[in-house]
């Protein structure tokens, strides 16, 4: 029984606790510039954020705010996740 809960806790916990840790650190590191991705599938400049929202401008002088736990990543210039 011990045994299964080792496999089971090395094959499924410990990683999403890694990637929950990594999206945490991520979120915690935005700054003004950065582009990002949200859930909804929304690329854009980040013009300012607080606290709870990042505010995302789309397009010139467009912009939307969006809950920073909604935050996917950031993003290169061509709109391509950016690698680690």
């Amino acid at each position: 029984m011990g045994l299964m809960f080792l496999v089971f806790y090395f094959l499924l916990i410990r990683p999403q606790q890694k990637k929950a840790r990594e999206h945490r650190e991520m979120l915690s590191n935005l700054k003004r510039g950065d582009r990002i991705i949200t859930n909804g599938g929304l690329v854009g400049r980040i013009s300012g954020i607080t606290e709870k929202y990042v505010t995302l401008e789309i397009a010139e002088k467009v912009r939307v705010r969006a809950l920073r736990s909604h935050v996917l990543g950031k993003v290169g210039d061509e709109g391509e996740p950016e690698s680690k």
